[in-house]
């Protein structure tokens, strides 16, 4: 049976660490953090604040997190970074990735120097997170481009248009796909057309916002999502990518078949009942612009 003195070593020798914390957020014991690899001694954070180590946006964050623990009673388990940006008196010289962290808050049944306290359990998830980073990213990418796939543009899209219907944030949607890819793979065989499919995808990159969205919709078809774009915008955005997707395509065409893009513009109106209404009519401005002649855009 394990007595009342054997908890101090046992408490120590804890692999991540323990901390004790006031509500306003002071340092009232720290045990654990014995795995090496991950912590250093955090002896000397005992009776500092967290608001006189951390800088107001990320301390305030910690103070919320105790609130709610103290309020709910309930155990809280939260994800969180940590950076040397957020801590102060630190350099901007450190390492350039965040350390992810989860949390376990929990109430405590006393006090200490009369503040309520919780108790904080903070394990280094680092390589978990980076491994979930890196398996969303390949859910949501297409093998070839390394674009985004219609899994993605799809999440996107929601946001977008709940934006739209909340705040009255415009998102315009273009829809394009490459002329004469049939001839060009017939004539030159079917890698010309991954080359063509690459190409397109590269001048997307060099393109786009960090807020936009690029996706490989299937095929040689692609979608742009560009949120917080009208009409107008939209209209100059695609005269901008039609010229540097015509000077790019061009090494591709072939005696009198040009490697040319048609493209299809909408933007969400008060009348869509969904992304999928203006995903439609940007479809359907593609299909006329390849009935007009194709190399063009056209405005749904």
């Amino acid at each position: 049976m394990i007595n009342v003195e054997h908890m101090a070593p046992i408490l120590e020798a804890l692999p991540d660490p323990v901390f004790i914390l006031s509500r306003s957020g002071k340092y009232v014991a720290v045990f654990g953090g014995r795995d090496k690899r991950y912590y250093h001694d955090g002896t000397g954070l005992i009776g500092q604040y967290i608001s006189a180590l951390i800088k107001p946006e990320k301390a305030n964050w910690f103070l919320e997190q105790i609130d709610r623990a103290l309020a709910s009673r309930n155990l809280l388990v939260e994800e969180y970074e940590l950076s040397n940006h957020d801590v102060k008196g630190l350099s901007d010289h450190g390492p350039k990735e965040p350390i992810w962290f989860e949390g376990r808050i929990q109430a405590l049944d006393f006090m200490v120097d009369g503040e309520e306290v919780v108790l904080w359990v903070a394990s280094n998830i680092s390589e978990r997170h980076n491994l979930e980073v890196q398996l969303r990213e390949l859910s949501d990418t297409d093998q070839l481009t390394g674009l985004f796939n219609r899994r993605k543009l799809e999440h996107d899209l929601t946001l977008h248009y709940e934006s739209f219907t909340r705040y009255g944030v415009p998102t315009s949607i273009l829809i394009f796909d490459l002329d004469n890819l049939k001839k060009i793979n017939d004539t030159k065989g079917h890698h010309a057309g991954d080359e063509m499919i690459l190409a397109v995808a590269d001048t997307c990159r060099s393109t786009l916002r960090k807020t936009d969205t690029a996706c490989r919709f299937g095929g040689d078809e692609f979608v742009l999502a560009l949120p917080n774009t009208e009409r107008e915008q939209a209209l100059q955005f695609a005269r901008r990518l039609h010229e540097q997707l015509r000077e790019e395509l061009s090494r591709f065409s072939v005696e009198s078949t040009l490697a040319t893009a048609s493209i299809g513009i909408a933007t969400m109106h008060l009348e869509d009942h969904s992304y999928e209404d203006t995903l439609k009519r940007a479809d359907r401005a593609l299909y006329k612009a390849k009935g007009m002649g194709k190399n063009r855009i056209v405005f749904a």
